[in-house]
């Protein structure tokens, strides 16, 4: 009977478990919808923008800080967009080794050197980072508990302010970007100095071919002055807006995958219990019936 007992106690324990899973995705499902809306609106805005910014780099012979490209690179930044939360399956370790295959492969050096730090969004990105000994020069634990535009400018303001005062001479961009509820596309991409080549796509490199004579005011230079950093700007916030749409559409995943698995252990235990019982019925019947007869052939 103790068996039974542990057999039951085991099956309201996964119940409750399939329960807090299903409910768990429920929300993920429903914060998965507004950082849906809020990233299918911000993308046409982010779009414009870079358009506008090739347009002016590759159309005027202005130049920028934001477009220095160093000699020599002595220090190199790696800004981690990872997620406060657990929960949602491998999103933020699949990112993380995306990152760490790049630094081994192309910046091990400055590394060992001391010359790479890392700015870490995110309680899970801060707390891999700092455990495998990487500099973690600034990090942002529960960014996205209230995500806000405001928040992300002054992060980007402190990179761009580094990278103009030549602290760094590379600055990337880590992130999951969102392709559907299942599936993330890990993104690291070179995001200072910025790279006249890499603003444009294909068709707007066809568009920009066709040679139109734009007359600014009151300038290119002072247009980019304020442009650029306004681009990076929006740059951080997609990928803040991306990664956040990710990592509800993992969780939501997860969850789902994990009410299903409790379902079928459920159903596992379940049987064993019927068998357990059935067996524990059949073994007092013999008992029964052996000792009416014994009593009888006594």
């Amino acid at each position: 009977m103790a068996n039974l007992r542990d057999i039951r106690n085991r099956i309201s324990s996964i119940n409750n478990t399939k329960q807090i899973t299903k409910a768990m995705k429920m929300v993920a499902a429903a914060k998965l919808r507004k950082a849906q809306m809020r990233m299918r609106d911000n993308r046409p805005y982010a779009a414009k923008i870079r358009e506008v910014a090739s347009r002016l780099v590759s159309g005027s012979g202005t130049s920028s800080p934001l477009l220095r490209k160093p000699d020599e690179i002595g220090n190199v930044l790696f800004l981690v967009v990872g997620s406060d939360r657990g929960l949602c399956g491998a999103f933020n370790n699949n990112l993380f080794k995306v990152i760490e295959q790049r630094i081994r492969e192309e910046y091990a050096s400055y590394k060992k050197s001391g010359n790479l730090d890392l700015i870490c969004i995110g309680k899970k990105a801060e707390a891999y980072f700092k455990k495998r000994n990487y500099s973690v020069k600034e990090s942002y634990p529960g960014f996205f508990d209230n995500l806000d535009y405001m928040e992300a400018v002054q992060i980007m303001g402190h990179v761009i302010q580094d990278f103009v005062e030549e602290n760094y001479d590379e600055v990337h961009l880590a992130y999951n970007e969102f392709k559907s509820v299942i599936s993330q596309r890990r993104i690291v991409e070179k995001i200072l100095p910025i790279e006249p080549e890499s603003l444009a796509s294909v068709d707007q490199k066809e568009k920009l071919s066709g040679s139109i004579d734009y007359i600014y005011e009151p300038g290119a230079d002072e247009i980019l002055r304020k442009l650029l950093p306004r681009y990076l700007n929006v740059r951080l916030w997609s990928a803040l807006l991306e990664s956040n749409a990710s990592e509800q559409g993992a969780r939501m995943a997860a969850m789902d995958n994990a009410t299903e698995n409790a379902k079928e252990l459920e159903e596992e235990l379940r049987l064993k219990y019927n068998q357990a019982r059935q067996s524990a019925i059949t073994t007092e019947i013999s008992e029964i019936v052996s000792g009416a007869q014994a009593l009888k052939d006594a």
